[in-house]
C-alpha cells in the first residue's frame, strides 16, 4: 500500500490542522490487533482498536481499548451512563459508521457517537488507531485525539 494514501481520517485531522503520522502495511482483514503492533514494531499497549455497541436504549457508544485488551462490557455500560451495552452486528458496522470491520476509526465516523478511550492511552505520548482503512493507521497523541472527537478516558477493560 502506498504511504502517500489520503484516507478520510487524515483529511479530518488536516482539517483540524493536527498532528499526526500514518503508517500502512499491506491490508489484510484476518491480521489480529497484535499482528498489526508486531507489523508496526510497536508495544501492543500503544495500538488500540474501536469497537461499537449499542445500549438496551438503542444508543451507539465507541469504545476504544488495546488490541491486546478485552472490552469489558459492564465497565462501559457504566461509562456510558447505561445498564448494558453489547456489540453490534458486524453487518452493522458499515451503515452505521462509514468503516469496515478491521478498519474502523474513532475519528470520521457517518455520526458521532459518544466515545470512551482506555485510561492507559494517556500514558503515551502517541497511540495509534485505524486511519478508516483495513492496512493504514494514524499515530497521534491521545490528548489530540480527545481534541478531535469528543471523548471521556475511563477504566473499560
Amino acid at each position: 500500500m502506498k504511504n502517500d494514501i489520503k484516507t478520510n481520517v487524515m483529511r479530518v485531522l488536516d482539517s483540524k490542522k493536527v498532528k499526526y503520522s500514518s503508517h500502512t502495511y499491506e491490508p489484510d482483514a484476518t491480521l489480529r490487533g497484535e499482528e498489526i503492533a508486531a507489523i508496526l514494531g510497536e508495544d501492543v499497549e500503544k495500538v488500540f482498536k474501536t469497537l461499537v455497541t449499542v445500549s438496551k436504549s438503542g444508543k451507539n457508544y465507541v469504545f476504544v481499548v488495546p488490541v491486546n485488551a478485552e472490552l469489558d462490557l459492564k465497565k462501559a455500560a457504566s461509562a456510558a451512563g447505561e445498564k448494558a451495552v453489547s456489540m453490534i452486528k458486524q453487518k452493522e458496522l458499515l451503515p452505521l459508521t462509514g468503516y469496515v470491520h478491521g478498519g474502523c476509526s474513532p475519528i470520521g465516523m457517518k455520526k458521532m457517537y459518544p466515545t470512551f478511550v482506555h485510561i492507559t492511552a494517556k500514558e503515551y505520548d502517541t497511540i495509534f488507531v485505524s486511519a478508516g482503512r483495513v492496512g493504514a493507521q494514524v499515530e497521534l497523541s491521545p490528548v489530540d485525539l480527545a481534541n478531535t472527537v469528543k471523548l471521556e478516558f475511563a477504566d473499560i477493560i
